[in-house]
């Protein structure tokens, strides 16, 4: 039987592995990093592994137009304002929670009780679940 693709796990579909940055990395070293390894966002962690926020290509452009650009840190141009779900989640539970936020990623943290349970573990992008649809023809 063919499971329908709002009832696959995020698991099976998230980008794993997510780029971290401290709350005083340099935007312009982020930026770097972004572009470099053509990434659309970086997490930003703290110390004890926390997730403190998320850098997207937008939190860039936002502050492009800032004088003191160069001076700015992780901590400074960070959206706090996480979206996250688990694992075990459905992309038809993610795709509600996107298209309702106007979201274009949603961040993915360990489950509880696992391990370091919630620290970042994948994201799942629009395109992600573009590619999924693709996949299903």
């Amino acid at each position: 039987m063919i499971m329908k693709i709002a009832e696959k796990m995020i698991r099976d579909v998230m980008t794993r592995g997510v780029v971290t940055a401290s709350p005083d990395t340099p935007v312009k070293e982020i930026a770097e990093r972004m572009a470099n390894q053509h990434l659309s966002g970086v997490a930003v962690i703290g110390a004890q592994g926390d997730m403190l926020g998320f850098i997207s290509e937008m939190d860039m452009v936002k502050v492009l137009h800032k004088p003191d650009l160069k001076r700015l840190t992780a901590e400074d141009i960070m959206s706090s304002r996480l979206i996250t779900v688990a694992p075990d989640a459905t992309l038809g539970r993610a795709a509600r929670i996107m298209g309702e936020g106007h979201i274009h990623r949603l961040l993915i943290l360990s489950e509880k009780g696992v391990g370091a349970s919630q620290r970042p573990v994948g994201i799942l992008c629009t395109s992600d679940i573009v590619r999924e649809v693709a996949k299903a023809g």
